[in-house]
Parts: structure tokens; C-alpha cells; sequence
């Protein structure tokens, strides 16, 4: 059974087709890379996947359908993508990069030190002297 199969995916930024009727298959404990120039759609098939743009044709994780959900529920699935870049304030302490960036609710900076052990252990540690994997958790 495939744990990720697309089928006749196109997607959308705002009017303008980015993807092409793709397909895809990738089964449990596979991993697959997905290899081509600047502009070919790497990136644009990931945020499909997790929802992040306007998509057509079928997107299944599973038995899921992912099409119809927000992408805050396909994140709940385990569905995401960690962007290439570095997005933390490089000045301040980990634990000044998690409050500025806290919302109201469940989110805590415990909740993310419990996910993220290792940013707990660094909570006042300057943001830019973290290792590159550290700040992408950050």
C-alpha cells in the first residue's frame, strides 16, 4: 500500500498553473528525492502535498484525502515541510525567539522545548551560535 500517492495533481499560485497533472507513488520506508532545475516544481509539489497551495486531481497520505483539508490539519497528519532557510532572530536567545513568535493558546514554549528537547536545553543561547539543524527547529 503507498503511503503518499498523487494523481493528476495541478496547482495554483493564484491564477497562474504551477504543476502539470503529476504523479506520484511512495510506498512506506521509501525515500525519494526530487531532483531538477531552479523553476521545475520541486518545491511547488512539497507545499501541494501540505496543503499550502490551491490544488486539483487526488493527494492521499494514506486513506486520507489531503485536497479538502487546511493545511494546519495535514500538519497534524505529519505532513510538513522545513523551509531551507533560517528564519530566527540571530541576535536573541532561543527562548526570546520562541516568545516572540508565540501565539495565543496551547502553544507554549514547553510544548515546543518537550517536541524540540535539545531547544530547551539551549533556551538562553544566543540564536546565531546555534548549529544549522538547532536553528531550523528554532
Amino acid at each position: 500500500m503507498s503511503l503518499l500517492t498523487l494523481e493528476g495533481v495541478t496547482a495554483f499560485y493564484g491564477s497562474s498553473q504551477a504543476l502539470f497533472d503529476v504523479n506520484l507513488e511512495i510506498g512506506a520506508g521509501e525515500v525519494v528525492a526530487l531532483m531538477g532545475r531552479n523553476g521545475m516544481g520541486k518545491t511547488t509539489t512539497v507545499k501541494t502535498i501540505c496543503r499550502l497551495l490551491p490544488a486539483k486531481g487526488v493527494i492521499r497520505f494514506g486513506n486520507q484525502d489531503l485536497l479538502p483539508l487546511p493545511s494546519y490539519r495535514a500538519a497534524r497528519l505529519g505532513i510538513g515541510l522545513v523551509p531551507e532557510g533560517r528564519r530566527c532572530f540571530g541576535n536573541l536567545s532561543v527562548e526570546k525567539n520562541l516568545t516572540a513568535a508565540a501565539r495565543p493558546g496551547n502553544w507554549t514554549i514547553e510544548t515546543v522545548t518537550d517536541m524540540f528537547p535539545r531547544l530547551g536545553e539551549r533556551r538562553s543561547q544566543i540564536a546565531a551560535s546555534l548549529s544549522g539543524g538547532e536553528q531550523q527547529m528554532l
